[in-house]
């Protein structure tokens, strides 16, 4: 049976991570189009995409370049899977100082807020557009020690909420999911097969969805 995301474009944002590189290996072995995004040439190199591009995420006006650049040379996306994050932690409640909050917030929150401005438009004029990103349990029972990565994710979750309302809102055919681990490592394949099938089932099943991932 040929999948339904076959032909579609699926923009991957954090490509060179493990889960970026098996979610990318995944969707093209079902037939989309892959669009890799990372911070670095080389370690985009090994990833399965028809196109990649470096890009800092961080940064709104490099995001919006790269989404005029996408455009022009493939056209518009049908999919955005937010894969950029990292961690920081430890130390209680007196260990979460403002570096490792900064570095959080800037790599779990700006990049996801930039490019989903960025694509937005797209993914509101697909057929099937859909966006995921990645969350953690920690939102629902935080920790001192995890407070800050704890808040980031939730202001990520809030997000992609606020992200899903609109499509609903805009009676579209795209969708916004949250899935969500306990750690990612082990998981990639899990999350690379749910990815690939978001685009199976209609979007209003699903938008706005929380999706526990486990082994």
């Amino acid at each position: 049976m040929t999948s339904a995301v076959a032909g579609r474009i699926v923009l991957i944002a954090g490509a060179s991570s493990a889960a970026g590189r098996a979610t990318a290996a995944a969707l093209a072995a079902s037939g989309a189009r892959v669009v890799a995004v990372g911070s670095n040439a080389e370690r985009l190199e090994p990833v399965e995409a028809e196109a990649r591009y470096v890009c800092d995420l961080a940064d709104l006006a490099a995001v919006q370049q790269l989404a005029e650049t996408v455009r022009a040379d493939l056209g518009p996306i049908d999919g955005l899977l937010h894969l950029v994050g990292g961690w920081r932690g430890g130390g209680g409640l007196a260990g979460q100082n403002d570096e490792d909050y900064d570095f959080l917030h800037t790599h779990v929150v700006a990049t996801l807020r930039n490019t989903t401005r960025a694509f937005n438009a797209d993914l509101l004029a697909s057929s099937a557009g859909r966006l995921a990103v990645v969350s953690s349990v920690s939102v629902d029972r935080p920790t001192p020690g995890g407070a800050n990565y704890a808040t980031v994710k939730a202001a990520a979750e809030t997000w992609v909420r606020a992200v899903g309302y609109g499509f609903a809102k805009a009676e579209s055919d795209a969708a916004a999911v949250i899935f969500v681990v306990k750690a990612l490592d082990g998981l990639e394949a899990e999350l690379a097969s749910r990815a690939v099938l978001l685009w199976d089932v209609p979007a209003a099943t699903v938008n706005g969805t929380r999706v526990l991932l486990t082994a």
